[in-house]
C-alpha cells in the first residue's frame, strides 16, 4: 500500500465522520431547553429539529449506498463530507425555527450519505478478519467519544459561546476530513451497479412514506386523528408504502433488496439495530428534557449527568467484538438488547425513587448504555460482512435505514407517549380545573422541559403550593410512560433476534461470526 493510500489514513477518515456524526446526535438534544427559550420554539418544533435530521438521513441512506458502488464510494464520500460541513454551518447560521428545521433536514441528508459511505469504505478497506475486528472496534470507540461526550461538549459551547457554534463547528472538521480521504481512501465501486437504472421510484415512496407516518404521529394529536388531515397522512403513508415494495420488487437493481433476509446473521443484524432505535436512541432526546424538567438540571448538570448513559458506549465495542468472536453474534446481540430492556426499567424504578436521591436514574442508565455497546458492533459489522463484498453499499444502506427510519418513528412514538402520560398526570391531579385544550397546551410545555413555566400555570388555575408537585407527579408519570415502551421494546427485539440468530447451528468447531469476519 502506497503512503498516499494508508488504511491508517482511511480509518482515520471514517472515524472523523463517525465522530461527527455522532457529536451531531448526542449535543443536540442538550440544548433543545436553549433553543426553546432563544427560538421561541414549542414541543413540536423541537420534535422536528430532531427529526428532520432522521427523517432526511432515511431518504438517501440506500440511495447514497448504490450511488457509492455505482459511482466510486470514495468519491462520494468526499462530497457528503463537503456538503454536511456546508450545511452544519447553515445550522449555525439559522436566523429562526424554520430555518434551522430546513438546515437541520440539510444536514440529515448529508450526514446519512456520510455515514453510509464511511461504513462500506471501513468494509472494503479491511476485509480481513483480525484487521476487520481491530478496525471496527476503533471505529466503534471514536463513535463512541462523538456519542458519550457530545452532550458535555454540547453544553460546553453553550456555556462559553452560544448554541449556533454547537452546528458551525463541524465545517472545520469536514475541511480536515476531506483532506484525509485525499490521502488515505481508496476508490472502489460494484462494476454490476454502474449497468443498472438508479432506483428513484424506490427512493421517493420510501420517503413519503416515512414522513406521512412520522408527520402523523407527531401531529395527529394536534389535528384530530380523525381529521382529514390525518386521514390525508394515513393516505399518504400508505400509498408510499406500498409503492417502495412494488418499486423494489419490480426493480432489476433495487435499493433495498428482500432476498438478503434469507441471510439469518444479517436478518437478526437488522433486528439487533431495530431494538436499538426503539429505545436508546430516541430516548437520548428525551432524557436530557427528563433531568431538566423532572428533576430541575442546569444544562452542565445534565451534561454531566448523561455521561451515564453515553459514556458505555465509548468503553464497550472492544469487548463486544472479543464476544462476538467468542461467542457468537446469536448471544451477543440478544443479550445486548436485554441489557438496554434492563436499564429502563432500572431507570423507571430510580425514577419513583429520586425523592430519596436524585442519581437513583442513573444506575439504569448506564446498564442501558452497556446493553447499546454491546450490541451496536457486533450489528455493525454483522451486517456488511454477511452479504457478498461487492453489495456492502447497499447492505450499509438497508443497514442504516432500519436504524434511522425506526429512530424517527420512535422519536414521535416517545413524544406522543410523553404528552400523553404527562396529561394524564395532569388530569389526575388538577381534575375539572383544566380544560382539554389548556391541558395538552400545559403538557407539551412540561414535555418540553418547561417546569418552571408549567409550574406557574398551575399556580394560576390551582392551588400554588401544590404546583410543584403536580408538575413532578406529571412528568414523572410521562417518563415512566417512555421507560416501559423503551424496555419492553428492547426485550421484544432481544427475543426476535434470539430466535432469528439461533435458528442456524455454526460450522462444527468454527464460530459461525467469526468465520463471516474472516471471509
Amino acid at each position: 500500500m502506497s503512503p498516499a493510500r494508508s488504511p491508517l489514513l482511511a480509518l482515520a477518515a471514517v472515524c472523523l465522520a463517525a465522530l461527527m456524526f455522532g457529536l451531531e446526535i448526542s449535543s443536540v438534544p442538550i440544548i433543545l431547553p436553549v433553543l426553546e427559550a432563544r427560538l421561541r420554539a414549542d414541543f413540536q418544533n423541537m420534535q422536528w429539529i430532531m427529526n428532520a435530521y432522521t427523517i432526511a438521513c432515511t431518504s438517501v441512506l440506500m440511495s447514497t449506498g448504490t450511488l457509492a458502488d455505482r459511482y466510486g464510494r470514495r468519491r462520494v464520500f468526499a462530497i457528503t463530507v463537503l456538503a454536511f460541513g456546508i450545511a452544519s454551518l447553515l445550522c449555525g447560521i439559522a436566523p429562526g425555527t424554520p430555518a434551522l428545521i430546513a438546515a437541520r433536514f440539510l444536514q440529515g441528508m448529508a450526514g446519512g450519505a456520510m455515514f453510509i459511505c464511511s461504513i462500506a469504505i471501513l468494509s472494503h478497506q479491511f476485509p480481513e478478519g483480525s484487521r476487520r475486528a481491530r478496525a471496527f472496534a476503533i471505529w466503534g470507540v471514536v463513535a463512541g467519544i462523538g456519542l458519550g461526550f457530545g452532550p458535555v461538549i454540547g453544553g460546553a459551547i453553550v456555556a462559553l459561546t452560544s448554541w449556533h457554534w454547537v452546528f458551525a463547528v463541524h465545517a472545520p472538521l469536514a475541511l480536515l476530513g476531506l483532506a484525509l480521504i485525499g490521502v488515505g481512501v481508496e476508490e472502489s465501486s460494484d462494476p454490476q451497479a454502474r449497468q443498472q437504472p438508479l432506483d428513484i421510484g424506490g427512493i421517493l415512496a420510501l420517503t413519503v412514506a416515512v414522513l406521512g407516518l412520522s408527520a402523523l404521529i407527531t401531529q395527529g394529536a394536534a389535528l384530530g386523528w380523525t381529521s382529514p388531515a390525518a386521514l390525508g397522512l394515513l393516505a399518504a403513508t400508505l400509498v408510499g408504502l406500498i409503492g417502495f415494495v412494488v418499486a423494489e420488487r419490480s426493480h432489476p437493481h433495487p435499493m433495498f433488496d428482500f432476498t438478503v433476509f434469507r441471510i439469518r446473521d444479517f436478518s437478526g443484524a437488522i433486528l439487533g439495530c431495530v431494538g436499538m432505535n426503539c429505545s436508546y436512541w430516541p430516548f437520548m432526546i428525551y432524557l436530557p428534557l427528563y433531568f431538566s424538567a423532572g428533576l430541575g438540571y442546569d444544562v452542565a448538570s445534565t451534561g454531566l449527568a448523561l455521561l451515564a448513559y453515553t459514556v458505555p458506549f465509548l468503553l464497550m465495542p472492544p469487548i463486544a467484538q472479543w464476544l462476538l468472536l467468542r461467542y457468537e453474534a446469536r448471544y451477543v446481540i440478544p443479550a445486548g438488547l436485554f441489557a438496554i430492556g434492563l436499564g429502563f426499567l432500572l431507570m423507571l424504578l430510580g425514577s419513583r425513587l429520586v425523592h430519596l436521591a436524585h442519581w437513583a436514574v442513573l444506575p439504569g442508565a448506564l446498564v442501558a448504555g452497556i446493553g447499546l455497546g454491546l450490541t451496536t458492533t457486533p450489528a455493525t459489522s454483522m451486517t456488511t460482512s454477511a452479504v457478498p463484498a461487492h453489495r456492502a453499499g447497499m447492505a450499509s444502506g438497508m443497514d442504516v435505514s432500519a436504524r434511522l427510519i425506526t429512530l424517527a418513528l420512535n422519536i414521535a412514538v416517545m413524544g406522543l407517549l410523553l404528552v400523553a402520560g404527562i396529561g394524564a398526570g395532569l388530569q389526575a391531579a388538577l381534575g375539572a380545573a383544566v380544560e382539554q385544550g389548556q391541558l395538552r397546551v400545559l403538557a407539551e410545555r412540561l414535555a418540553g422541559g418547561d417546569a418552571a413555566g408549567g409550574r406557574q400555570l398551575i399556580a394560576a388555575i390551582a392551588d400554588p403550593q401544590s404546583a410543584a408537585a403536580v408538575v413532578h407527579g406529571a412528568v414523572t408519570q410521562g417518563f415512566g410512560w417512555v421507560m416501559l415502551y423503551g424496555g419492553l421494546s428492547a426485550w421484544l427485539t432481544a427475543a426476535a433476534s434470539w430466535v432469528v440468530l439461533g435458528a442456524v447451528k455454526p460450522a462444527a468447531g468454527v464460530s459461525r461470526s467469526a468465520s463471516r469476519l474472516g471471509s
